[in-house]
């Protein structure tokens, strides 16, 4: 236990971990003040050298694998939580500091998403079986951040606010061609559709969310106006009035940012404009987790903004406007989480317990990252003139108000029906 007590010596400065090595000796590291208090089980002796060289990966691998097990009531989450309320603990460290520096040189590497490989990166998050997601996601089908009247409110009403709220800011009328990159399930599209009349191509390298996709805009009764084609966003061709992107970004990587950009523009025909929602981070740029990285989201990247807006100064496009969502994710995943938890048996049998074991050891690290960390999410207006985004926000707010009505099938207000003409 030398190098693994040197390192969390450091490491834990909050709350308290007790490791328990495989001879049965218990090492106990903080105070117990100010965060959670943890044991773990050690079932490998190999794991206290690991865990000191790469202690993100190894921890996360050492519990998929059940070599690494908490006792005295704890779980994954409290060890997470745990790791969160340290994190400048363990990043001052000088073996974590020359680890994260080789992870910066190797960016390229890491985030490298041609045609080929972007396809291959998605697949193996995305493509599996619908009815897996169908046990934790909410009845929308929606994978990416919600929009909350406020934290408890139930999952599905807060991802139909997203809905109403991405509408909203596209200032949609009937018979519009919007392109959508990045489709998901499908419910973004289908509202689309539905509630504002308006043609949508909508993209996706993932065969299985693709033919689920088709399956619910069917039930929905809108399969005419949606076309849903598996193809990467570089090979669709416009024009469009409106292009929107929910949750793709982050799968672009930093140095195809350009690219992805430039098609946005290309795609968009005259007076068109885009709207494009993504997780970013508040700090500098930085690298992805080691466990993500290789395990949940191969080649994906949360961006800085200052890379971000980088690439829209490159490719010549107006960041008309930009709304910044802090806590959102957080309640997101914090719902989809319990979510899962009360699903577990049903997961692990369809699964295996050492997916199950990944999919847990993902959804509390990303939690946490939205409550401690320095992720947020940004959705921004970009178009190729000043003035096609309506130069004051008023009409997004009344715009909502009009689809509210519209879906409660009441009368909507004036202000409301003048957003309508």
């Amino acid at each position: 236990m030398r190098l693994l007590s040197h390192l969390l010596k450091r490491f834990v400065e909050k709350g308290q971990l007790t490791v328990i090595t495989v001879d049965g000796v218990r090492h106990v590291f903080g105070s117990g003040v100010g965060g959670p208090c943890v044991t773990v089980r050690m079932h490998d002796k190999k794991l206290e050298r690991d865990l000191f060289f790469n202690p993100e990966l190894v921890a996360a691998e050492a519990y998929m694998d059940g070599r690494l097990t908490f006792e005295d009531g704890a779980g994954v989450f409290d060890l997470l939580n745990l790791f969160s309320v340290n994190r400048k603990g363990l990043g001052s460290h000088p073996v974590q500091q020359a680890l994260r520096k080789g992870w910066r040189a190797l960016r390229r590497f890491h985030q490298a998403n041609p045609v080929a490989k972007a396809k291959e990166n998605a697949s193996s998050h995305y493509d599996h079986p619908a009815e897996f997601y169908r046990l934790w996601l909410d009845e929308t089908m929606a994978y990416s951040c919600a929009y909350f009247s406020e934290p408890d409110e139930p999952l599905a009403d807060a991802q139909r606010n997203k809905f109403r709220h991405v509408a909203a800011k596209l200032k949609l009328t009937p018979g519009m061609r919007v392109a959508e990159i990045g489709s998901g399930w499908g419910g973004l599209s289908i509202y689309l559709a539905k509630n504002c009349g308006v043609h949508v191509t909508a993209i996706n390298v993932s065969p299985e969310q693709l033919a689920e996709s088709r399956r619910l805009a069917e039930a929905a009764g809108v399969a005419d106006q949606i076309d849903f084609r598996e193809m990467d966003y570089r090979d669709l061709k416009g024009p469009f009035d409106r292009v929107v992107s929910i949750g793709m970004m982050e799968h672009v990587g930093v140095h195809h940012f350009d690219a992805y950009f430039t098609t946005i523009r290309d795609l968009l025909g005259p007076g068109g404009f885009a709207l494009v929602h993504a997780i970013g981070r508040m700090s500098p740029p930085g690298t992805t987790a080691p466990f993500i990285r290789k395990y949940i989201f191969p080649g994906g990247y949360v961006p800085a903004l200052s890379e971000v807006f980088a690439s829209t100064e490159r490719t010549h496009l107006w960041v008309a406007d930009m709304e910044v969502l802090r806590l959102h994710y957080y309640w997101t995943i914090r719902a989809w989480r319990h979510r899962f938890e009360a699903r577990h048996s049903e997961v692990e049998a369809m699964m295996g317990a050492r997916f199950t074991r990944m999919w847990e050891f993902y959804l509390a690290a990303v939690e946490l990252g939205f409550l401690h960390g320095s992720n947020m999410v940004f959705q921004l207006l970009l178009s190729d003139r000043r003035d096609d985004v309506p130069v004051r926000r008023d009409y997004m707010f009344t715009g909502e108000e009009a689809l509210a009505a519209q879906e409660l099938r009441l009368p909507p207000s004036p202000s409301s029906q003048e957003f309508a003409q």
